[in-house]
Formats: C-alpha cells, sequence, structure tokens
C-alpha cells in the first residue's frame, strides 16, 4: 500500500494548504496585534488632543476656592468636548505628595487607585502622560494633563476613555480571519488537489510512455499539451522516443543488413568448397575456383573491418593519434598506392599539390583512410578511362583534400542517402556501402567535415580539416 505522502500530488496539496495556513497564522499573530497597537496608540494620540485643548478651562478653577459646583460643572463641560470621562484632581507637592480628587464627570468609572499612577507622574514631570491601564470597568486609556497656574502645577486632569471599541473591532477583525482563512484554506487545499492531480496525470501519461519505450514500444507519440515545463519535458520525450525509433529501426536494418553481407560470400564460399571436394575438377578449373574464393576472403575480410571500424567509431571507442602532417605529401603517397588500380581501370590518376609543405596536426592514418575510401569509390563507381584528380589545399585557413572524378555524376534521389551505410547505389558496383559512411564518421572525429558535390561529369568528394 502507498503511503498518503508518498503519493506527488497529496504532497502538492499539502504544501498548498500549509502556505495558506502559514500565511493565516502570520496574519492572526502577528499583524493584528500591531493593528491593535496601532488603534491604541492613535486614540491615546486623540486622547492627549483632547486634554490639551480642555484642560485650560480646568487650570482657574482648581485651588482658587471656586465653588464645587463651577469646577464640576466646568470638568462635566470637559468631558462633554472630549468624549471621555474626565476625574479633576488637585495636587500638594512637598514632603509628603498629595493627589486628591477635586471633581468627576462619571463617577462609578475608573477608581482614585487605578488612574493616581498616571496622575502622579504627570504632576512630578509638569508635562502631559498617557497610558492604558486595566481598571474594574475595562481597559481604558489615560491622558494626564497637569493643570498649571503661575508656573505651579495646582492639580491633575485625567482624561479616560474606554479601549472596548478597540478591542472589539480588534475581535472582529480576528473572527473574520479565521473565517476567511477557513475558506481561503479549504478552498487552497481544493486548487491544489486539482492543479496536483492535472500535474501528476500528465506526469504519469509521461511514466507509461517511458515504461513503453523501456519495453521497445516506439508507437504511442507524446503530444506536447502545453507550452509550460511540463509541456516541454513531453515534446524532448516526443523527440527523444522518435530518434529511439529511428535508431531502433537503423539498428534492425544494420543487423539485416549486415547479415545479408556475410551471408552472401559465406554461402559462396560455402558452395566453391563442395565444387573443389570434386577429385575430377581439372586444374584450370580448380584454380579459377580458388580466385573466386581468395576474391570472398577478401571481401569477407574487408567487411569485418568496416564493420569493425564503424562499430568503434559509433561507440567513441576509436582513438586517434594526432601529429604534425604534411598531408600533400600524404595525398601524393595514397595516390602511388591506387596507380596499379587506376592502370587497370583505364582512369587518368592526377594529383594536384603544392610543393610547399601543407602540414597540420591530424591522424595520418585516419586521414589516408578517408582519402583511400574516396578513391577505390571513384574507381568502383565510374566507366572506365575516367580521369581522377587528387588535390591539397589550403583555404580560408583550413586544409581540404579532394578527390574528384569526370564520371556520370550521382543522382539527385542518391544523394541524401550516400552516406548511411549499407547504401549500395544501383549501378552494379559491388561493395557493402560501408565507405562513405566511415569516411564521415572519421572526418566528424577529426572536427572536420565530408562534404559531396556532383553534377553530370563531375563529382567532388571534400575532405575539411581544421589548420
Amino acid at each position: 500500500m502507498t503511503r498518503p505522502l508518498r503519493s506527488l500530488r497529496n504532497r502538492l496539496t499539502l504544501i498548498f494548504a500549509l502556505i495558506v495556513a502559514g500565511a493565516i497564522g502570520i496574519v492572526y499573530s502577528y499583524v493584528t496585534p500591531r493593528l491593535e497597537d496601532e488603534l491604541v496608540a492613535q486614540k491615546l494620540v486623540r486622547l492627549q488632543e483632547s486634554a490639551a485643548r480642555e484642560s485650560p478651562r480646568l487650570e482657574d478653577v482648581v485651588g482658587t476656592g471656586t465653588p464645587q459646583r463651577d469646577v464640576e460643572r466646568r470638568t462635566t463641560t470637559a468631558a462633554k468636548f472630549s468624549s471621555a470621562e474626565v476625574t479633576v484632581l488637585q495636587v500638594s507637592l512637598g514632603t509628603v505628595n498629595q493627589i486628591y480628587p477635586v471633581a468627576d464627570s462619571s463617577p462609578g468609572g475608573a477608581a482614585l487607585a487605578e488612574i493616581n499612577d498616571v496622575a502622579e507622574r504627570a504632576a512630578l514631570g509638569g508635562e502631559p502622560v498617557t497610558d492604558t491601564v486595566q481598571t474594574g470597568v475595562g481597559r481604558q486609556a489615560l491622558a494626564a494633563v497637569p493643570l498649571i497656574r503661575n508656573d505651579k502645577v495646582r492639580g491633575v486632569a485625567v482624561f479616560a476613555d474606554s479601549l472596548s471599541d478597540v478591542q472589539a473591532n480588534v475581535e472582529l477583525i480576528r473572527q473574520r480571519i479565521l473565517v476567511a482563512g477557513a475558506i481561503a484554506l479549504v478552498l487552497a487545499a481544493l486548487a491544489g488537489y486539482v492543479v496536483a492531480r492535472a500535474l501528476t496525470g500528465r506526469i504519469k501519461r509521461l511514466e507509461r510512455a517511458a515504461r513503453k519505450v523501456a519495453a521497445g514500444d516506439f508507437s504511442n507519440a507524446i503530444r506536447a499539451d502545453s507550452d509550460d515545463e511540463l509541456g516541454q519535458l513531453a515534446a524532448t520525450f516526443d523527440d527523444m522516443q522518435r530518434q529511439l525509433a529511428q535508431l531502433d529501426t537503423a539498428r534492425k536494418q544494420f543487423i539485416a543488413s549486415a547479415s545479408h553481407e556475410l551471408r552472401t560470400p559465406i554461402f559462396s564460399l560455402g558452395g566453391f568448397l563442395e565444387l573443389l571436394e570434386d577429385e575430377e575438377l581439372d586444374e584450370e578449373t580448380r584454380a579459377q575456383f580458388l580466385t573466386q574464393l581468395r576474391g570472398q576472403v577478401a571481401r569477407l575480410r574487408k567487411l569485418a573491418t568496416e564493420l569493425l571500424d564503424l562499430s568503434r567509431l559509433e561507440s567513441g571507442a576509436l582513438e586517434l593519434r594526432p601529429e604534425t602532417t604534411d598531408v600533400g605529401q600524404l595525398a601524393r603517397e595514397i595516390a602511388g598506392e591506387f596507380t596499379p588500380a587506376a592502370s587497370a581501370h583505364g582512369a587518368e590518376l592526377q594529383v594536384r599539390a603544392a610543393i610547399d609543405p601543407i602540414e597540420i596536426e591530424c591522424d595520418p592514418e585516419r586521414v589516408a583512410q578517408v582519402m583511400r575510401i574516396l578513391l577505390d569509390n571513384a574507381l568502383v563507381h565510374t566507366p572506365a578511362g575516367t580521369r581522377i584528380v587528387v588535390s591539397a589545399a589550403r583555404e580560408n585557413g583550413r586544409v581540404t583534400l579532394q578527390v574528384a572524378d569526370s564520371g556520370r555524376g550521382i543522382r539527385d534521389q542518391t544523394m541524401p542517402h550516400i552516406f548511411e551505410p549499407f547504401f549500395t547505389s544501383a549501378d552494379g558496383a559491388r561493395g557493402a556501402g560501408l565507405g562513405l559512411a566511415i569516411a564521415r564518421e572519421l572526418a566528424e572525429r577529426m572536427h572536420g567535415e565530408l562534404t559531396v558535390r556532383s553534377t553530370p561529369g563531375r563529382t567532388a568528394f571534400k575532405l575539411t580539416l581544421p589548420a
């Protein structure tokens, strides 16, 4: 049984939910308290402004023998205009500080003991003081203003306002946050589940396709259904599948072609051996059969060598041994090797290379192998009497080796396939069709390029190497 958290869909859903829950927790535990502090601070500022505005009307009645009725009337007026409870206290500063109430706009509000600390600090400091205290009627915002007359503190007016409205507003915001957060959490979990399910569905589709490819089934194309990362992955996977299908087809064709190329000379050898077992066979016929046997053995040897070279090239196991090489001299030497074959073919073989050395760092054996393939190809696929020109030169900072012939040329429908393994033209020439494929692979391994241009009456294969 699969554990729930091992599922990508469930993990993505959980991550969505945790992110939203974390955001709600941050808002609830960090933003809300700061909001409450801001609201309380704003209330204290407004209360202090009201106290500063209304306190002058109280300075003239404290400690002056003003009738109690007038003191209470002014206190009530100050409370009315400030929308706060106002308590007026008389102060006697000396060896023992005495603070006692003179008037209170709302008896039964904050007790004297609860506002005494704020009033004493304002009286001693001679400056307004604001604070919040927990009283018997709830939490209160306090603003204490010293009442100064003739540069002497005569009393203190304490303005008090309940913070219940702030607390109610904050509590309402907290409840709204919790309700909205719960809704957002549910929606986030559902959205995360839907999105994760869609993503995992696309991933499972790729997984199923990968399993089929691993089993050798390349028939199911994967179409990119979007431009996002998974869509790009699907497109890349489809391209990989297509290339693997081509490689599989090429591998099967390679095996079939190699089997056919090997089977033909082997069967031929078997037939000649049976014929040679005939004791009545005359010597002349026997000699002809032996010549045919040698030809088939040479064909097998060449095919086996070419197959080995191609396999090593495709696997990257072929090692290059670069050294300073005069490719002009190399071209002359390779052309010299083919002089007897060209004479037997009735072909005119020419070499065009500068007398001055054309030296580069390359593997001379592999360059020579490419040149031999091109010369052999020119002799095999051209009629007798064809002129073949081997040339070496420097061009645009690179070195080129070219084998050109004046034969019939390569047909347009044949041109795209001449570098494919086991491809043979329809001109009746014998061969396994591996030479040009090997030549191109060798050129690429040497960081060079093998190209061909062909028109009726001229075909030129050019090997370009870095200088």
